[in-house]
């Protein structure tokens, strides 16, 4: 990637957290991309230049998310850790980038509410390539005889999902920071697969 390429995908980054902050303050119909540039002190046409309209912003920053999403699994993957520490790691990173995260995630906790078509299909493979990777994490626990024999499926959706909802009652004042909060619940996430959790 050349230096203005480098530049030119700093400054969608930039426009697409100045954009998800001022979505979850005012929602998502209610913003403008006059409200985005201005938070930005950019014009709207230089807004648009990175951008085709707000649809499409919202589109390449949950496309975003979710493909950093699948990169931090697929480095954790390739690591030599025994099959529950991987686990375990794979969950303290998603609880970690999903607080980091929050705004963005917490905006396509639904994505069928905004986007449709060819845009929705391509959230959805990308969540789908995702919830492959944690199962295969956990049929190989099973196979390894570390974890319980349970329906993979099921206790992915568990897993994910109470992970996922994290972002609905994280608070920053909490008792824990987020690496805490991160390895606490996976913990807690552990103890429906694993054999002998000592």
């Amino acid at each position: 990637m050349s230096l203005r390429q480098k530049k030119a995908e700093k400054k969608k980054e930039e426009i697409i957290q100045s954009a998800l902050s001022i979505i979850s303050e005012k929602g998502y119909h209610a913003t403008t991309m006059e409200d985005i540039a201005a938070k930005l002190l950019m014009t709207k046409g230089s807004v648009y230049y990175y951008f085709k309209d707000k649809q499409d912003l919202v589109y390449k920053s949950q496309k975003m998310l979710l493909e950093q999403s699948i990169s931090n699994i697929e480095e954790i993957l390739i690591e030599d850790l025994p099959i529950v520490e991987k686990l375990e790691k794979t969950m303290v990173v998603h609880i970690e980038y999903l607080i980091t995260e929050r705004t963005g995630f917490t905006m396509g906790a639904r994505p069928e509410q905004i986007f449709k078509d060819d845009q929705l299909i391509d959230i959805l493979d990308l969540r789908a390539k995702y919830s492959k990777y944690i199962d295969s994490l956990i049929t190989l626990g099973i196979e390894s005889g570390y974890f319980h024999k349970v329906d993979v499926k099921i206790v992915r959706n568990i897993i994910l999902g109470a992970m996922n909802y994290v972002i609905e009652w994280y608070s920053p004042e909490g008792s824990k920071n987020k690496e805490e909060l991160a390895k606490s619940i996976s913990d807690y996430l552990l103890r429906i697969l694993i054999k002998d959790p000592k």
